[in-house]
């Protein structure tokens, strides 16, 4: 692929860099920005080209992946940064990865379709390590028409996708999905934590766990990490816990009080307290040891 073909990264964190990996085995090359220069001297060192501003970058790319942390920073990305650099009707692709506010997207959506850009809501269900592997779900909203058109770009990365519905629905879905994701993580941490006091031996006691009728798939990506008490992140605490807000902000807008995640909530809050944000999600173990001894 030449260069008119390139695909664009903004935001070059654990997501973003792992998406660069995945398009450059795939012989497609990558563009990328961060506003973190370590993030894009490591893009460099993996085989991509790393550029010092989203309108350079825009220029280059037929179609932008957005890797940012939040919906704030999307919206900023894109109305300040790429339409400024495109102007009205590029036809550019932009797909949106990050877990947002998918009202906001949904309305960020019909604002810049109207100028001539081409949208796709598009967050990623999965850790950054399986992602690596290949084990990311996509959870589309959009055109199924633009999703067709960047197939090879979205067979490098996902192997698996779901068109969910419209611009929005894809943040929808994904926060569903990490509600129900966040919750067995929890309940493994307070299992794990629940059966050391029993006496039995964590690390035995996984498999046991893994092997029974309370299986879910956290044991295979969260359990050794808690045993060991390894939280180098593949999916960071305070992140986690940015999603988990915007999950509660829907519940309200829906009528649906979130009680059981309101208590995940409250142990990452703890977490982020404790100066654990940046470290894996399944750090929550450590909340849960530090309640143990509170009845």
């Amino acid at each position: 692929m030449t260069e008119a073909n390139s695909v664009a990264i903004i935001g070059l964190g654990l997501m973003g860099e792992v998406y660069a990996k995945r398009l450059l085995d795939a012989g497609i090359p990558v563009i990328g920005y961060d506003i973190d220069p370590v993030r894009r001297a490591r893009l460099d060192a993996i085989g991509g080209r790393s550029v010092a501003s989203i309108a350079e970058l825009a220029r280059l790319a037929r179609c932008v992946l957005l890797a940012v942390f939040n919906t704030d920073q999307v919206e900023d990305v894109v109305e300040n940064h790429l339409l400024p650099a495109l102007g009205d009707n590029s036809r550019r692709i932009v797909m949106c990865m990050s877990t947002c506010d998918p009202d906001r997207i949904s309305a960020l959506g019909a604002r810049v379709t109207s100028r001539g850009l081409r949208f796709l809501d598009l967050p990623v269900s999965g850790t950054s390590e399986q992602v690596r592997q290949g084990d990311g779900v996509g959870l589309i909203g959009g055109d199924p028409r633009i999703a067709t058109e960047v197939k090879p770009v979205l067979d490098a990365l996902l192997t698996r996708r779901f068109h969910v519905g419209k611009i929005g629905d894809g943040g929808r879905a994904k926060l569903a999905v990490n509600l129900i994701l966040g919750l067995n993580r929890l309940a493994l941490a307070e299992g794990l934590v629940f059966a050391e006091r029993l006496g039995l031996d964590p690390a035995a006691f996984l498999p046991v766990a893994q092997g029974s009728a309370s299986y879910s798939q956290v044991m295979e990506t969260k359990g050794p990490k808690m045993v060991r008490g390894d939280f180098a992140p593949e999916g960071r605490a305070k992140q986690t816990l940015k999603d988990a807000h915007l999950m509660l902000d829907q519940g309200k807008a829906v009528g649906q009080r979130l009680s059981m995640l309101e208590v995940h909530v409250d142990v990452l809050e703890s977490c982020v307290a404790h100066g654990e944000g940046d470290l894996d999600n399944s750090v929550v173990i450590n909340e849960v040891r530090r309640r143990g001894g509170a009845l």
